[in-house]
């Protein structure tokens, strides 16, 4: 199968061919992942645009917030949008631990001349039972939502479904991977230990494999009949084409659009990828109570060797980790900030997402030309 530049055009029985395209009338399987804080309308309607699948997070939005952003999105493109949600458990309160870690950080934030909230608060709903927000993806019917942290219900899945909307996973294991299949999805995005931002792991408490997004393809297609994306570690048309060798049908990449312009990277975490620093990522659960892949920092360099059961669940920590980095940014160091990136951070490049979705095609072409000799 074959897909071509932007000098070329691209038939429509290639297209068919691809289980993604078809589904969702892409020029190129390839989806912007959905980034919450990142990605903006912007980003995702100019990926869109350009024939690949757009996404935004509204994760760590209100039902109103999420609404806004995703009818935006929609006026600036005619292409599909994948909204992504958050499945989350609720936060597990255990007052001990949550008013230890808020002391733990009490001479941090008086360096900054601040002090640590008084209790820690469950910032972001999780989609699981969230009928408002069920609403929302009823009333404005993105082409295609994505679940990360787990999948909702059986309910929410077939009313999402009955409105034609294309449903996808995010799988860290071949045992989720059974599980997305099992509740009926359309597409497991298998998301690799390479991968920047939060692991989409359904039980954060539960070992994690932490297989590499090679591996984790090879398995989750032994033990799954869906078709599979491929996601973790793919920053240009090389590995989209070493990927799609794998039988996968799609190649979901983030990391490799934090710099485009439309991004909502701030001025900091811009200069922290363009670094020799980017070259150092950690995973860590200190930052939002959830594993996630960060550039090192002082803040993952100060909770290096915290026992992960000192951790508050997710969204708990997170609402500490904010105020610690706005805190110390209003001071002037941003070394305390979620600066999510993958491992080949250091491959980002600074270009507008249409001219990058144009680039990765032309690589992958080129790739793909000199494996054909």
């Amino acid at each position: 199968m074959r897909f071509y530049g932007p000098s070329r055009n691209a038939a429509k029985d290639d297209r068919m061919d691809n289980e993604l395209c078809k589904t969702l009338n892409l020029r190129f399987p390839l989806i912007q992942a959905p980034m919450a804080g990142v990605s903006t309308p912007e980003l995702a309607a100019a990926v869109s645009n350009a024939g690949a699948l757009g996404s935004i997070g509204v994760g760590a939005s209100t039902p109103q917030q999420a609404e806004a952003m995703i009818r935006q999105s929609l006026a600036l493109t005619s292409g599909p949008l994948n909204v992504n949600v958050f499945c989350h458990a609720p936060a597990q309160r255990d007052a001990q631990r949550e008013s230890a870690w808020i002391a733990r950080f009490d001479e941090r934030f008086r360096r900054f001349d601040a002090a640590p909230p008084a209790e820690l608060s469950e910032i972001y709903q999780t989609f699981c039972g969230n009928d408002a927000m069920l609403e929302v993806l009823l009333a404005t019917r993105p082409a295609a939502v994505s679940f990360h942290f787990g999948l909702p219900s059986a309910d929410f899945i077939r009313r999402l479904k009955s409105q034609g909307i294309v449903t996808l996973a995010t799988a860290t294991s071949p045992e989720e991977a059974q599980v997305i299949e099992a509740a009926g999805i359309d597409f497991i995005v298998a998301q690799g230990i390479e991968a920047g931002g939060h692991r989409g792991i359904f039980n954060p408490r539960a070992e994690d494999r932490a297989l590499s997004t090679f591996t984790l393809v090879q398995a989750i297609r032994q033990v799954s009949r869906l078709p599979v994306i491929a996601a973790g570690g793919v920053m240009d048309g090389a590995g989209i084409a070493a990927m799609m060798t794998l039988g996968v049908t799609g190649v979901q990449l983030g990391t490799a659009f934090v710099l485009c312009p439309e991004s909502a990277a701030n001025a900091a975490y811009r200069q922290l990828m363009k670094s020799a620093q980017s070259a150092s990522t950690v995973m860590t659960a200190a930052i939002s109570g959830r594993p996630a892949r960060c550039i090192t920092n002082d803040f993952c360099r100060m909770m290096q060797d915290v026992p992960v059961q000192a951790i508050p669940d997710y969204p708990l920590t997170y609402a500490l980790g904010k105020a610690l980095a706005g805190a110390a940014s209003a001071k002037g160091d941003h070394g305390y900030g979620a600066q999510w990136a993958g491992q080949g951070a250091p491959l980002a490049r600074e270009l507008p997402a249409a001219e990058l979705v144009n680039a990765l095609v032309a690589e992958w072409q080129a790739a793909e030309d000199l494996t054909m000799g």
